[in-house]
C-alpha cells in the first residue's frame, strides 16, 4: 500500500516536471517574438516548424507564381505533391510540364488532390479528363485523387445539379510541392489566376519537414477520397471509391479522426523545435464538418492576447469573398484595443461578376454582407478604428486572403496568417481549408523579410479605395437569396 502510494507520488511529480520544463521551453522559444505575440507564441498549441528567414520568398504578381510553379515542376527529382480546387481546362502547358518531368525523372512520383465536383463539371476539359491520359501512361507513378464534401447527402445529392453542388462544400486547400520545397498560396490552377486574378504566393525552402507536413497532409485525405483510375474502353475515365466499409456520404468520423491523428502526430514531433532567429510556421486546418477548427481557436486566442496590449495594434485583413465569419466578426468589433484596417473585393473585382443566372447576383450579395457588417460596425462604435477599402483594379479579379499583424501602421508586420481560408462563414463550415500562421522574430536577421511582408500590405492596399457600397442598392430578391444560402457565399 505505502509503496504503491510512493510510486503514484513519484509518477505525479515526474508529470509535473515534465510540464514544468515544457513550459520554460515554450517560454523561453518565444522570447525572441515582440513581446505583443510572446505569450500568445508560448500557447499555440499546433505543430510547428521553423525556417531561416532567407529561405522565404513573397511573391506578388500572377505571373511569378505561374513561372515559380513550372520551374519547381522542371527542377522535381523525387517527388511532385499538389492540392488544388481544381485544374483550369486550358492548362495543358502544366499538363504537359508534368509528362516532361515525368519521362526526365524515371522515379519521379506524382500525387494531386483536388475537389471532385468542381473537377468533374460537365465540359469536353474538365480536370479529371485532362489528366486521364497522364494516368493512363504512368498508372504507377501518377496518383489523382478527388474530395467530395459529405455534405451533401440523400435526396439533394441526386436532384442539385453540377456546380450549384459545389455549395456544399469543396476541397479547398492550395499546396504546391517538389521534393522538399513548398510554395502555399490561395491561387488555384487557372489561367486567370496565372494572370490576371490577385492572390498571395509565398515559397519555403530549407525545411523538409514542412515539405513532409505537406505531403502527409495531401496523403491523408486522399486516403478517403476518390481515385482516378486506368479508363475502361467504354469511357475517358473511371473514378473508384477506396473505402468498401465506408459510404462516401458518411465520412465525418474517419476524417475527424484521420486529421486530428495528423495534427497530433507532428505536435510531437515538431515539439523541441527551436524558434531561435528562424521563422515559426503553424498550418491551421479548418474543416468544420469534421470538427476541426484550429483556424477559428488561434485567431480567437489571438485577439484575446491583443485585445490586453498596452498598446494599439494593427490587423490588416482580407478577403476576395468578404463575408466576414460571424465569429471572426465579434472578435474584429469586440477588441477595442486593436485598429482593423480591411480590403475586400469591389463589385467588379469579384470572380462572379458578369456571370449567368443566379452566379451574377453573387458581388451584390457580398455587397450586402458588406452592408450588413458596417452597420455592425457603426452600432459598435468602431467607425474611426475599423475601416472598409474594396479592391479594384482594371481587367483584374481578386482574390487576395490573409491577415497581418503590425504595431503600428509605420511598423512591419511581425505576423500573418495565408493560406486558403477566405475567413467567412463558408471557410469555418463548409469547405476544407489549411492555412498556416508565421511568427516572425526581432532581430536584424528577419528585418528584410519583414518588409517584405509589408509590401505585400501595401501592393494590396495601393489597388483599393474607401468602401462605397452605402451607396449600392441591393434587390430584394438578392437579400431573400442572401438570408436563403448565407452560409454558402
Amino acid at each position: 500500500m505505502f509503496s504503491s502510494t510512493l510510486r503514484l507520488y513519484g509518477h505525479a511529480l515526474g508529470t509535473r516536471r515534465q510540464n514544468y520544463v515544457k513550459s520554460l521551453r515554450l517560454m523561453s522559444s518565444s522570447r525572441n517574438f515582440h513581446p505583443m505575440i510572446q505569450n500568445f507564441a508560448s500557447k499555440l498549441q499546433q505543430p510547428k516548424f521553423t525556417i531561416p528567414p532567407d529561405k522565404i520568398q513573397i511573391m506578388s504578381r500572377p505571373t511569378e507564381f505561374y513561372s515559380h510553379l513550372l520551374h519547381m515542376v522542371h527542377r522535381a527529382e523525387t517527388r511532385i505533391f499538389i492540392s488544388s480546387l481544381y485544374l483550369g481546362s486550358s492548362e495543358t502547358e502544366l499538363v504537359s510540364a508534368f509528362a516532361d518531368a515525368l519521362k526526365r525523372r524515371p522515379h519521379l512520383q506524382i500525387h494531386m488532390l483536388f475537389d471532385l465536383n468542381r473537377s468533374t463539371r460537365p465540359g469536353p476539359h474538365s480536370t479529371v479528363k485532362l489528366l486521364a491520359p497522364l494516368v493512363a501512361q504512368y498508372p504507377d507513378r501518377v496518383h489523382v485523387s478527388f474530395f467530395r464534401s459529405p455534405s451533401l447527402r440523400g435526396i439533394l445529392a441526386k436532384l442539385v445539379p453540377p456546380r450549384f453542388n459545389e455549395g456544399w462544400g469543396t476541397w479547398h486547400a492550395k499546396i504546391y510541392g517538389v521534393d522538399d520545397e513548398v510554395m502555399i498560396s490561395g491561387a488555384n490552377l487557372n489561367k486567370s489566376y496565372f494572370t490576371d486574378r490577385q492572390d498571395r504566393y509565398l515559397h519555403f525552402t530549407g525545411n523538409s519537414q514542412l515539405a513532409q507536413y505537406c505531403f502527409d497532409f495531401i496523403d491523408t485525405v486522399s486516403g478517403f477520397s476518390f481515385k482516378l483510375q486506368l479508363p475502361s474502353s467504354r469511357s475517358e475515365y473511371d473514378i473508384s471509391w477506396p473505402m468498401p466499409n465506408i459510404h462516401p456520404h458518411h465520412i465525418h468520423k474517419t476524417a475527424e479522426l484521420a486529421l486530428s491523428s495528423l495534427q497530433n502526430r507532428y505536435r510531437r514531433k515538431t515539439a523541441k523545435n527551436s524558434y531561435a532567429e528562424n521563422i515559426t510556421l503553424f498550418p491551421l486546418i479548418q474543416a468544420g464538418q469534421f470538427n476541426i477548427r484550429d483556424e477559428e481557436t488561434a485567431l480567437k486566442m489571438l485577439f484575446q492576447h491583443l485585445d490586453t496590449n498596452t498598446t494599439r495594434p494593427l490587423v490588416d485583413l482580407t478577403s476576395g469573398y468578404f463575408g466576414l465569419y460571424k465569429e471572426y466578426q465579434d472578435l474584429v468589433l469586440q477588441s477595442t484595443n486593436v485598429d482593423c484596417r480591411i480590403v475586400a473585393a469591389s463589385p467588379l473585382a469579384n470572380g462572379f461578376y458578369g456571370s449567368r443566372g443566379i452566379s451574377g447576383r453573387i458581388p451584390e450579395g457580398y455587397t450586402y454582407l458588406e452592408q450588413r457588417f458596417m452597420n455592425a460596425v457603426k452600432r459598435a462604435g468602431r467607425q474611426a478604428t475599423v475601416q472598409l477599402n474594396e479592391w479594384e483594379r482594371e481587367g483584374w479579379t481578386y482574390h487576395a486572403k490573409g491577415i497581418w499583424l503590425s504595431e503600428t501602421s509605420s511598423q512591419p508586420p511581425m505576423l500573418t496568417l495565408f493560406g486558403s481560408t477566405n475567413l467567412n462563414s463558408r471557410s469555418a463550415h463548409i469547405d476544407t481549408e489549411l492555412s498556416f500562421m508565421m511568427l516572425v522574430p526581432e532581430s536584424s536577421g528577419t528585418e528584410p523579410l519583414r518588409r517584405q511582408l509589408a509590401d505585400e500590405v501595401d501592393n494590396l492596399r495601393k489597388h483599393s479605395s474607401p468602401w462605397k457600397g452605402a451607396d449600392r442598392k441591393v434587390r430584394l430578391g438578392t437579400k431573400a437569396l442572401v438570408g436563403l444560402v448565407g452560409g454558402m457565399l
